[in-house]
């Protein structure tokens, strides 16, 4: 009769497991607290895009399922009113995803598949640093109750906080993508870090999972664009262009060698490249007679503008534009994603340096103009 009792359970234990669907992935979820949000919606990737695939309502208990299917492993993200959850699944995988809709740090659980399973590690992660920064803030908000006076003191005051929480996330996520190479969730992880302050290490990273992670859209998106950022890495040979000024002189990078140039790519609508052009202009009074030099690259598209900003910031160089925004060809050639962006160009035309505003600039020209 054992014997008997034992081969039933196993054979239920096989049935359960056979019934599972192997050519669809499942998302069983539950809201608290959803208030008057009925609505979920389910996104997936097309074409580097997350757009609306499919949508249900939550039943009376919070409650709401998903049944797809995806060619392969992939990004999904569920969404109820301004509140979203990303998750990773694929076919045969069974999904478990819970929240509270209260909770201002948007913390969720998910289980049920490896790779949401590793992007819940992330999110504990990223939720950790959401408690310390909500910590912050309250303190923040605290201190400026009482001293209403010294708001602009104590926020200078309590940002090396901020930003050594910033750090400390950062290097965890780098840590966890590196300790998950291999899997989507390890991708996600990088691209949740500034693309200009941690390029290099975007870069490498694609370099390094080019060939583990293939045939993902948004992935192969992401190795491709960064094979052309690696074209303008430091160290690398500055591409050649040649653009016009607004009376139509045509300027080359060609004509600036044998000079340290900074190839300073901004708008007349860009806020904070305008805050940095003074620091810019202090820079080139300083050591315009060192052998250094500026070419400003516009993205603006009203020529007027643009001729505006440079007479009202004293832009004393040589200034050029293809007037077409982020389309433009040299634009592209840089790579630049926002603005401001800049290029350090040695006198041998490589790329000694990018993105060095106010002192770390100065710092730079000082050290390397002697």
């Amino acid at each position: 009769m054992r014997l008997k009792n034992l081969s039933l359970i196993v054979l239920i234990a096989m049935a359960f497991t056979a019934c599972k669907p192997k050519d669809s992935f499942t998302i069983d979820g539950t809201f608290q607290n959803p208030g008057t949000e009925k609505k979920v919606f389910l996104y997936g990737m097309e074409s580097s895009q997350m757009v609306a695939i499919d949508s249900t309502n939550l039943s009376e208990k919070g409650e709401f399922k998903f049944i797809r299917k995806t060619p392969s492993v992939d990004f999904f993200r569920v969404s109820i009113g301004n509140h979203e959850f990303m998750l990773i699944a694929k076919n045969g995988d069974q999904i478990k995803l819970e929240a509270d809709l209260t909770d201002k740090t948007m913390a969720y659980k998910i289980s049920g598949a490896n790779e949401v399973e590793k992007l819940s590690e992330l999110n504990t992660i990223r939720n950790n640093f959401s408690k310390q920064a909500e910590k912050l803030q309250a303190d923040f908000e605290a201190k400026v109750a009482t001293q209403p006076q010294n708001r602009a003191a104590i926020l200078e005051e309590m940002k090396p906080q901020y930003q050594s929480y910033i750090n400390q996330l950062n290097t965890q996520i780098i840590k966890f993508a590196k300790d998950n190479k291999g899997t989507l969730a390890s991708f996600y992880a990088m691209n949740t870090l500034s693309p200009q302050e941690y390029e290099a290490e975007l870069v490498q990273f694609a370099d390094e999972v080019k060939d583990e992670i293939k045939g993902n859209t948004t992935v192969d998106t992401f190795v491709k664009q960064m094979a052309l950022l690696k074209a303008v890495q430091v160290g690398q040979v500055a591409p050649d262009f040649t653009m016009n000024t607004a009376d139509g002189k045509a300027i080359s990078l060609a004509d600036y060698k044998g000079k340290y140039v900074l190839l300073d790519f901004w708008a007349s609508w860009c806020q904070p490249c305008r805050q940095e052009n003074p620091n810019v202009v202090k820079a080139y009074n300083k050591y315009k007679v060192k052998n250094f030099d500026i070419l400003g690259i516009s993205l603006d598209t009203d020529k007027a503008a643009w001729l505006g900003a440079v007479k009202a910031d004293g832009l004393a160089w040589n200034q050029v534009s293809e007037l077409k925004d982020f389309n433009g060809e040299t634009v592209k050639k840089y790579q630049v994603q926002a603005i401001p962006t800049s290029y350090i160009i040695d006198p041998t035309g490589k790329i000694a340096a990018k993105n060095l505003r106010g002192e770390d600039l100065e710092a730079f020209l000082a050290k390397t103009l002697r």
